[in-house]
């Protein structure tokens, strides 16, 4: 595929050319360094603007990687904002501190550029189908064999049918440099583990099988809208249900409908509060009020007939 190729096949997708500005995460690797180029060149550089974090992690490759940024934003006119972390955290998730610095700057700097503007990450068909192997993995629920969605929110990824492979080639044809983040093959983090390990044990299974795996999460995210409209047509808004009519409910809606009131109260993903439907309608049928909690800090209220959910305040330190 050539760039014109490319780059067509991604401005057709619409989502580089929505708001009136767009903020481009760059960390300096071959992805997201062909989604800047990508958006330069189809928003022009006045209308995109640049995000870099330094987390300060890898000593002399960071302030290479930030020194690159500098350079391609300098080359393709594009004005670059750039953070540098303090000190990251003693305990606790790395990877999951860095994303939440990367992501809050990328989408207060989207606020202030205004009310539309949008964050652009470069997350790749490649990227795609680890998430879901390691979500598979890792937690229970319909939601991990879906993937990342094209959009959600201000958040929009561009290049979800473009391989890894072929930014690279593409940075290459466009002659632009990129650099290798070591830590990508570092085993002690699963998502190196699932790259370096399981996706080339699928493929030795079956030459297909990660094209395999990504049409079958389109095709489940296409589902998956037609099931969410059933949750929302049974609770019309409401904040609750009436356990009489959830057990009425095929046992899939049910567990769909209870997982949308726990999530709605959370406001987070809390896939486990499906399993708790046999639970709360034997609760039901003991009578009197009963609350259950059911994970990701909510809990489940019966009372007067209804099911509701409240979120639990935090517990002390």
């Amino acid at each position: 595929m050539t760039p014109v190729e490319l780059r067509e096949r991604v401005h057709a997708r619409g989502l580089l050319g929505q708001g009136t500005a767009l903020v481009a995460m760059l960390s300096g690797g071959r992805d997201s360094v062909c989604l800047l180029d990508l958006a330069v060149a189809i928003r022009g550089p006045d209308r995109v603007r640049a995000l870099h974090v330094n987390y300060g992690l890898r000593g002399e490759e960071s302030r290479g990687d930030e020194e690159l940024c500098l350079e391609l934003c300098e080359r393709l006119g594009v004005q670059l904002e750039l953070v540098r972390a303090g000190s990251p955290p003693s305990a606790g998730n790395l990877q999951a501190w860095a994303r939440e610095l990367r992501y809050g700057a990328a989408f207060a700097l989207a606020e202030r550029l205004g009310p539309d503007g949008l964050v652009a990450s470069g997350h790749t068909a490649s990227d795609q189908l680890e998430t879901i192997l390691y979500r598979l993995a890792a937690s229970p629920g319909r939601r991990a064999l879906l993937g990342m969605a094209e959009r959600e929110g201000r958040l929009v990824r561009p290049l979800l049918e473009v391989t890894r492979e072929q930014t690279a080639a593409y940075c290459r044809a466009r002659g632009l440099r990129w650099r290798e983040d070591s830590s990508n093959a570092d085993e002690r983090y699963a998502r190196a583990r699932v790259r370096g390990t399981l996706v080339p044990a699928l493929t030795a299974i079956h030459p297909a099988a990660a094209e395999n795996v990504l049409r079958t999460a389109v095709r489940l995210r296409e589902e998956s809208e037609l099931l969410q409209a059933l949750v929302e047509a049974e609770l019309q808004g409401r904040p609750s249900i009436a356990l009489a009519r959830l057990a009425e409910l095929h046992p899939a809606l049910a567990r769909l409908v209870v997982i949308a009131l726990a999530e709605r109260a959370a406001g987070d993903y809390v896939p486990q509060a499906g399993a708790r439907v046999a639970e709360l309608l034997a609760l039901d049928a003991r009578g009197g009020p009963a609350e259950l909690h059911v994970g990701g800090g909510v809990a489940a209220v019966l009372e007067r007939g209804e099911l509701r959910m409240v979120k639990l305040p935090p517990r002390p330190e």
